[in-house]
């Protein structure tokens, strides 16, 4: 028969009373790499710290989160102080962060924001100091290590891109002791020898790694240099006191020689680009050319003097018939009138009376006789027939 039968619940519960009575489980620092780091909505902070040889799931409530100084990130490596406690419900446990802290790097971060600040202070970030970048290189210049992914992320996308301008390499450490140094030998080389732009930098790493790249030296070096500097120093998520210095930061080796080198491929493709609208734009503004040359045409045939000057006789031509006809219709008009008026001056002429037996009396004067009281016998009388004259001498006058 079977003793001693317990349920789940009566061991995870156990096991949680054994967690809570242990006193270094209330209050214990675990170090290690950060892992599968989600911030939730909700402000909580779910990870898990690692090392080679296990793990240990851990989360830092909202309410806790004043205990992280620094935006934690996949792949840090830090130092979590808090207690573990058993998840009675899967029988889990887990460890409840209170306070996170860097793992051997915040005596090197504090060192990092003071020289920071100071050089800051000092005018050495001045955007008034950053030189621009040249559109259109012909050598570039690359300080970093000689072997590695970043010089040949930088050869390749410029070979690619311009393969025209010439990669001139200063093999410099970049890491390690002398690095500072050997950097700053390259800073100088390169500016001495005329480069169009340098590119100083190296691929990512942890904050030790990248330490020359915050030493002040290599700052000045940076600042002083009369060739345009484009940092390129870790991933993106790096930053470093050269990042600040340069004239141009980029947040990989590759972008940085996508910043320094002309896309001539692209230049190319956007030439003919240009060069097949420019053709197209002028074969459309010929053919219109031809079409309102063709319109001209049509319009000066139109107006061709010798058409215009038979348009033009023909034209006088009708004119004339017209006139003519005009004129022999008045010439009619007035022959009929004319004709009218013959008849009735012949209705009143003096020889048609004289013809019917009148006469016409006139006095010595000339003036016509029509009054008897204006004649006195004796008076001398001029008589007109129709053929021929009489002279008489008035004997008597009957009134």
């Amino acid at each position: 028969m079977r003793k001693n039968v317990y349920t789940v619940g009566q061991v995870n519960k156990y096991i949680k009373e054994m967690f809570a009575q242990d006193f270094m489980m209330q209050r214990i620092s675990v170090k290690g790499e950060v892992s599968n780091c989600k911030y939730h909505s909700s402000g909580h902070i779910y990870f898990t710290i690692k090392d080679a040889a296990g793990t240990i799931s851990a989360v830092m409530f909202a309410g806790s989160r004043k205990g992280l100084g620094f935006p934690m990130k996949e792949g840090d490596n830090v130092i979590v102080t808090g207690r573990i406690e058993v998840y009675e419900r899967d029988g889990k446990y887990q460890l409840y962060a209170g306070e996170i802290e860097r793992d051997g790097t915040g005596s090197l971060y504090e060192r990092f924001e003071a020289l920071k600040r100071e050089l800051e202070e000092m005018g050495m970030f001045a955007p008034e100091y950053k030189k621009p970048i040249p559109k259109y290189i012909r050598r570039l210049g690359v300080v970093t290590a000689p072997t590695g992914a970043a010089v040949r992320d930088i050869q390749n996308i410029a070979s690619r891109r311009n393969p025209f301008v010439q990669v001139i390499l200063f093999p410099a450490l970049v890491q390690g002791e002398g690095a500072a140094a050997s950097i700053i030998n390259g800073i100088r080389a390169m500016d001495a020898l005329g480069v169009d732009v340098m590119i100083v930098g190296r691929g990512g790493g942890s904050i030790e790694d990248l330490w020359a790249f915050n030493e002040e030296a290599v700052a000045r070096a940076i600042f002083e240099c009369e060739t345009p500097v484009i940092s390129a120093v870790g991933h993106e998520t790096d930053t470093t006191i050269a990042d600040f210095a340069a004239d141009l930061r980029a947040p990989t080796p590759s972008a940085a020689a996508e910043l320094a080198v002309f896309d001539y491929t692209a230049y190319l493709e956007q030439r003919e680009g240009y060069g097949q609208r420019l053709q197209y734009h002028m074969e459309s503004r010929i053919r219109n050319a031809r079409m309102q040359l063709a319109a001209i045409e049509a319009r000066l045939k139109a107006r061709n003097p010798e058409r215009m000057l038979r348009e033009n006789r023909k034209y006088a031509a009708d004119l004339e018939e017209r006139i003519t006809e005009r004129m022999e219709r008045i010439f009619l008009d007035k022959k009929h009138m004319l004709a009218l008026l013959s008849e009735r001056l012949e209705g009143v002429s003096p020889v048609r009376k004289l013809s019917q037996g009148y006469s016409y009396v006139e006095n010595k004067e000339g003036r016509a006789v029509t009054d008897a009281c204006k004649v006195a016998a004796g008076d001398e009388l001029s008589i007109r027939l129709l053929k021929g004259r009489l002279k008489a001498r008035v004997t008597e006058v009957i009134r």
